[in-house]
C-alpha cells in the first residue's frame, strides 16, 4: 500500500528589489506563470510609509492600511492618470473603484492574482480585521499565507517598482527571505523613469522637500517605519501643488535618483551571504532569457525548476536597443557623470 504524500518543505519567501524602470514588472509577470509561485506585484511601495509605520497592529489597523490610499498614493492617481502597470480595469462595467479612491492592494497586486480582484479583496477583509494584534510581519506572513493557500501556491515572491527604497525595512520585517536584485542600466533606467508619471510625482517632491531641508532619504535607509513618516507625507503632499511638482525634475535628477538607490539597496543587502543574494542584470535576461531565468528559478528553489514554464516564458523576453545609446553625445555624457556612482557600483562601464 501506498504510503501518504509527504508534505513539500517549505520555501523561504523571496525579495525582488529594484529601483524600478528596470525589467522588474516583467519579472514578476514571468514568475506569475509559474504553478507554485505567488507573484505578489507592487503589494509594499503603493501602500506607503503606512506599510512599515505600526509596528504592533491591530487587525483593524492592517485593513486600513491595506485599503485606504496613502497621500503619496492619492496625489499621483487622484488625476485619473493610471501607469501602464496598474492593472485594475476601472472601465470595466460596473466597477466599484475610481482611481482617486482605489485600495492600494486592489490597484496592481490583487488584479495581477484574480480576474475578479473586488471579490478577494472582500474575502480577505474578515480574515485581516480578525487578526489580534501582532508584530507587523507576521500580518503580513498571514496574509500572505492565505493568497497562498488560496491560490494553490508553495512560496510567496513580492516585487515592487522602486523597493529599494524599503530594502533595510523589508530585510528587517523578513530575514530569513532570499533576495532578487534586478537592475538595468542606470541611464536606460533614469530615461524611462523621466517618462513617468508616478516616479516624476516621487523625485519632484523629493527636491522640493531637499529645498527645504528635509533629508527624505534618510527614511529610506531606516529599519523600522513610524507614524513620523505617514504624518510627513501628509503634510508635505497637502502643500504640494502636484503639476507642478511633476514637471520639476529633468532626466538627471532621475540619474542621481537612481544611483542613490543603487547605494543604499547595495549597503542594505551587501552582508548578505550568496546562497540569500542573487544580482539579475536586466540586459543578460533579455539576451539570454532561458539561462537566466533557469537561474532565477533555481536561486528561489531548486525544486522550482519546470522546463514547462521555462517554455512558456523564455520566449517572451527580447534584447531591446539601449535608448541612452541614442542621445547626443554632450546629454550621453551629462547623464553617465549623474549615474556614474551607481553604474561604478554595479559595473557598468562608464
Amino acid at each position: 500500500m501506498t504510503g501518504a504524500a509527504q508534505p513539500q518543505p517549505a520555501i523561504a519567501p523571496v525579495l525582488i528589489l529594484s529601483t524600478g524602470r528596470c525589467g522588474s514588472t516583467m519579472v514578476s509577470d514571468l514568475l506569475n506563470r509559474h504553478p507554485q509561485v505567488l507573484s505578489l506585484s507592487e503589494f509594499f511601495v503603493p501602500l506607503g510609509p503606512e506599510a512599515f509605520a505600526w509596528q504592533r497592529p491591530d487587525g483593524a489597523r492592517m485593513w486600513r492600511t491595506l485599503s485606504t490610499q496613502s497621500a503619496g498614493l492619492h496625489a499621483m492617481l487622484k488625476d485619473g492618470k493610471v501607469v501602464d502597470e496598474g492593472l485594475y480595469r476601472f472601465d470595466a462595467p460596473g466597477a466599484r473603484f475610481r482611481p482617486g479612491d482605489v485600495p492600494p492592494i486592489v490597484a496592481v497586486t490583487l488584479s495581477h492574482l484574480t480576474d475578479d480582484p473586488e471579490a478577494l479583496f472582500d474575502d480577505l477583509e474578515p480574515l485581516v480585521r480578525a487578526r489580534p494584534r501582532m508584530p507587523l510581519a507576521d500580518h503580513y506572513r498571514a496574509l500572505f499565507g492565505d493568497l497562498a493557500d488560496r491560490f494553490g501556491r508553495r512560496v510567496w515572491v513580492e516585487r515592487s517598482g522602486g523597493t529599494l527604497m524599503h530594502a533595510a525595512k523589508l530585510l528587517r520585517l523578513f530575514p530569513e527571505a532570499r533576495v532578487i536584485h534586478v537592475y538595468r542600466d542606470g541611464r536606460d533606467t533614469a530615461m524611462s523613469m523621466n517618462r513617468h508619471h508616478n516616479f516624476r510625482v516621487l523625485v519632484g517632491a523629493i527636491l522640493r522637500c531637499r529645498r527645504l531641508g528635509i533629508d527624505v532619504q534618510r527614511a529610506f535607509r531606516a529599519t523600522q517605519g513610524s507614524p513620523i513618516d505617514v504624518w510627513m507625507q501628509r503634510l508635505v503632499f497637502r502643500l504640494l501643488d502636484i503639476e507642478k511638482t511633476a514637471a520639476l525634475p529633468g532626466v538627471e535628477d532621475f540619474a542621481r535618483f537612481w544611483s542613490d538607490l543603487i547605494l543604499i539597496g547595495d549597503d542594505a543587502f551587501r552582508d548578505l551571504p550568496p546562497e540569500r543574494l542573487l544580482n539579475v542584470r536586466f540586459e543578460d535576461v533579455q539576451t539570454a532569457p532561458r539561462d537566466n531565468l533557469r537561474r532565477l528559478i533555481r536561486f528561489i528553489d531548486p525544486s522550482l525548476d519546470d522546463d514547462a514554464w521555462l517554455d512558456e516564458v523564455s520566449v517572451i523576453p527580447r534584447p531591446a536597443r539601449s535608448n541612452f545609446r541614442d542621445l547626443p553625445a554632450a546629454e550621453r555624457t551629462a547623464l553617465t557623470d549623474a549615474c556614474a556612482p551607481g553604474l561604478d557600483r554595479l559595473g557598468y562601464p562608464l
